[in-house]
């Protein structure tokens, strides 16, 4: 096998794999089930050991474990090219720093996306990036409708537009800011898209009430004490009358929005009545 030709290497994965019958009791953090139908996060990165991460805290976590998703990681190190590897070369036309090369993230790509379909409806395939549309609500509840979402994290200057062009690939951004790679965006991205998922959350009724999930912010929250250091919950929130409870959230929601986001409050006013 020559040096630009390495040996595939696995995914490695988080979450439920395989079931099997065995006498011998199992430690269910090696040994991991599979869960027909369980959404699937497939992330290309040079830092494969950046996951989890913070996905594996909390619900995510826990959802994570019971199979309700998985999360599969591809080593872009290993398709690189020579003796060491590398994965990036010099612009072309020069320029400051390296460029991610076609060739070796392609390997990657043909390795990661294996099984899935190819229909990019299905399952989406998106490379974290400055100059991609900006990640919103609205896009990580269009992901998490998908049977799964592949995400291939840029480092140094990016990657070859060859590359973007070939595949069909999707560029996301985080927001209006550069990181020094997509690891932290991608875990972003997937924790606001994995919330979304049937079973995830123990209330639905939350991811209807949050913020941007009908295109406003959300209202103010309280609790416990009804008094604190001087300042005390709205009376309206301790009537007990539900409608007017609602009324005043929804005003709230509105005010907050117009004098926080224009942006946002411009978008719903010019919405139709009957989709606010």
């Amino acid at each position: 096998m020559s040096e630009t030709e390495p040996p595939t290497p696995a995914a490695k994965s988080h979450g439920r794999l395989s079931m099997r019958p065995t006498l011998k009791p199992r430690d269910l953090m090696e040994e991991a089930r599979l869960v027909r139908g369980a959404w699937v996060a497939r992330i290309i990165t040079l830092f494969p050991d950046a996951f989890p991460g913070v996905l594996g805290q909390s619900l995510t976590g826990k959802a994570l474990d019971l199979g309700l998703w998985r999360l599969e990681t591809t080593d872009l190190r290993p398709f690189g090219e020579g003796k060491h590897r590398n994965v990036d070369d010099t612009p072309a036309g020069g320029g400051a720093g390296m460029v991610l090369r076609a060739d070796v993230v392609d390997r990657a790509i043909h390795t990661a996306m294996s099984g899935a379909p190819m229909d990019r409806a299905r399952w989406p395939l998106v490379y974290l990036s400055p100059r991609g549309q900006r990640f919103d609500q609205a896009m990580a509840r269009r992901f998490s409708r998908c049977e799964g979402l592949t995400m291939l994290c840029g480092r140094f200057e990016g990657v070859d537009q060859r590359l973007l062009d070939h595949h069909q690939i999707e560029e996301v951004s985080l927001g209006d800011f550069v990181l020094t790679g997509g690891e932290i965006a991608a875990q972003a991205m997937l924790d606001a898209t994995v919330r979304l998922l049937p079973g995830v959350l123990g209330n639905a009724e939350s991811i209807e009430e949050e913020s941007h999930s009908n295109g406003l912010l959300e209202h103010p929250q309280y609790t416990k004490p009804p008094v604190w250091e001087g300042h005390e919950i709205p009376a309206v929130l301790l009537s007990g009358n539900h409608a007017e409870i609602a009324k005043w959230r929804r005003a709230q929601s509105e005010a907050i929005t117009a004098t926080r986001r224009p942006d946002l409050w411009a978008a719903h006013q010019a919405r139709p009545k009957a989709r606010r």
